[in-house]
């Protein structure tokens, strides 16, 4: 019984069900299989969202601030959905089957995506912008209702697929000894790679295919690499090892709160009453709330911790009813992830920054002269500067920099996880300004030669937009692969996937954030008797380059707020615990 108990990894199973086997299950070959994966899963759904703003300004003839804000809103609700996708393989069902079930969805709304852009009925007329006065009537009726269905199942399935895919790549290392957490991290730096690899086909080979040949055959591509990701992932199978869900992390955090509170209220009633402390297991792993089914060593008494002591009340043992009865241990998870929160909350600004990419930078690249001598860049090609840079250093940093910074520190880690969002949040900053920079040269190139209303390409190279591509790229290395594996391992083992798509809600809320300020900063220019900043068919006309100076002065305010929460952080692996 105890040589099985040696040979098994506790709280995993395998994809049959049974007990996960050391040497068997787990383990970088596992990981890498989800490696593989992510760069077809991202390639499908990069190749339209990188584009996709074209598409709505071109055949569907939304505006271009319309455009944008559909897109935002589109990608938004995808990496959005990425925390019911973790919240569901946490508690209910697995990381493997959620990664399934959500790549079918993906799958249904990219083929409903392709059908229409394939039959010319089921899209609006084309038709010819003679007066900017006057713009092309946008897709309306069932033809939106198609596009926007098609778009949401999209949606859907790829906010399932990120919430469940990098946390079971992660989840195959043990990170109970050395050489496993350094293989996580070195997993995370490469999954950033994968997405790179993915995003480098779609921003080059497919927007080239839609952008010449049709928009079906873009779309036709992404819906049969989705396909085809579901059976290399299930290829893996026999080397996955899965964590059992243990229920929902959101209910224990609900009774730890409501613990607190009515203890709080009830010790103040009764002064007098005798209070001792629940002890708790000190054991790593945990697959349920029911801790006594478990038979349960004898262990000393936990102490809780002095920081947010206020919820120390939730673990005090005072006659509550056993539905509000919490261990310390219990306590001690609310607590940490009460702490990841503002280091989460200072991340949205730099995603609302990365927002830009896909929105009018594209459009601004599409006023610019495209050629590469005789060859003619898409501009929604133009990712492809910090794809190729992110390519280049992810190796770089794992393989040299973090190497470096072991040995200069004399710690596991290196280079901190804070560290590497702080250096991303930084890099934003100056993205903003270039990017405010080169949109006030591109305006000045305009007036100079009297093209601001005309719709031919100016004679300003579009390598001047590829500046802003390069810095925010770079922060996007930093800062995703930092997130993820921050989220990761700080979480409690019960929450890991719920967790580590908090890096994905970050993106969300950035691309929410852009839609508001857009719509906040048209209506105050608005209310002044101005033209709007961002408002009517033509970049020409917008007041782009002051949108980019308010975002670099948000981004700084940003820093200074995400350096208040960041300096004050205490790491969980640094804790007595761990």
């Amino acid at each position: 019984m105890d040589e099985a108990h040696l040979n098994t990894w506790q709280g995993y199973v395998d994809w049959r069900n049974r007990p996960a086997l050391k040497g068997r299950h787990g383990g970088m070959l596992a990981a890498s299989f989800v490696l593989v994966v992510e760069i077809l899963e991202n390639l499908a759904f990069l190749a339209n969202a990188s584009n996709l703003v074209l598409y709505m300004s071109k055949f569907m003839h939304f505006s271009p601030s319309s455009s944008a804000n559909n897109v935002t809103n589109f990608m938004g609700t995808a990496f959005l959905l990425a925390l019911l996708g973790g919240f569901l393989a946490d508690a209910f069902f697995t990381t493997y089957s959620i990664y399934l079930t959500s790549a079918a969805i993906e799958f249904m709304g990219l083929l409903i995506l392709t059908i229409q852009a394939h039959v010319a009925s089921l899209k609006p007329p084309p038709c010819i912008l003679v007066n900017a006065n006057s713009p092309c009537q946008e897709v309306h009726g069932a033809e939106a209702v198609m596009l926007f269905a098609g778009l949401y199942l999209v949606a859907l399935g790829v906010g399932g697929i990120k919430g469940s895919l990098p946390p079971h790549g992660a989840e195959q290392f043990d990170e109970t000894t050395t050489q496993g957490r350094k293989q996580r991290s070195s997993y995370f730096n490469y999954y950033v790679f994968c997405l790179s690899c993915g995003a480098l086909i779609a921003v080059t080979f497919v927007v080239w295919i839609e952008d010449n040949k049709g928009w079906q055959w873009g779309f036709g591509i992404s819906t049969a690499t989705i396909l085809m990701s579901i059976p290399v992932f299930l290829l893996g199978s026999p080397t996955y090892r899965t964590k059992i869900p243990s229920g929902s992390p959101i209910t224990t955090m609900f009774k730890v709160l409501a613990a607190s509170i009515y203890n709080t209220c009830k010790s103040r009633n009764s002064s007098n009453a005798v209070m001792t402390r629940t002890s708790s297991p000190t054991y790593i792993t945990e697959t349920g709330d029911k801790e006594d089914s478990h038979g349960k060593e004898k262990v000393p008494s936990q102490e809780p911790t002095e920081s947010l002591n206020f919820l120390n009340k939730a673990a005090i043992k005072q006659n509550a009813p056993p539905m509000l009865e919490c261990t310390v241990k219990q306590v001690e998870e609310v607590k940490v992830v009460l702490r990841i929160i503002p280091i989460f909350m200072s991340t949205i600004m730099l995603n609302c920054c990365l927002a830009q990419l896909s929105t009018f930078s594209v459009q601004q690249a599409a006023t610019m002269n495209t050629k590469l001598g005789s060859l003619k860049i898409p501009p929604a090609s133009l990712p492809v500067f910090p794809v190729l840079f992110i390519m280049i250093l992810a190796p770089v940093y794992n393989h040299v920099i973090i190497p470096l910074g072991r040995k200069i520190t004399k710690t596991e880690m290196g280079i901190t996880h804070l560290q590497r969002i702080g250096t991303g949040l930084f890099l934003s900053i100056i993205a903003m300004a270039v990017a405010a920079l080169v949109e006030t040269k591109r305006k000045k190139v305009a007036a100079k030669l009297g093209l601001l209303n005309s719709a031919e390409p100016l004679p300003i190279t579009f390598f001047w937009v590829a500046l802003q591509y390069l810095f925010l790229g770079s922060a996007d290395l930093f800062t995703l692969a930092g997130m993820m594996e921050f989220f990761f391992t700080e979480a409690p083992s019960r929450m890991r996937s719920l967790a580590t798509s908090l890096s994905w809600a970050s993106l969300a809320m950035g691309y929410y954030l852009s839609s508001v300020l857009v719509s906040i900063i048209n209506h105050v220019t608005s209310a002044y008797g101005h033209t709007p900043w961002l408002f009517g068919s033509s970049l020409n006309h917008y007041h782009l380059e002051r949108f980019y100076w308010l975002m670099c002065i948000l981004s700084g305010l940003n820093f200074l707020h995400y350096l208040f929460w960041a300096n004050r952080y205490k790491y969980r692996s640094m804790g007595p615990d761990n």
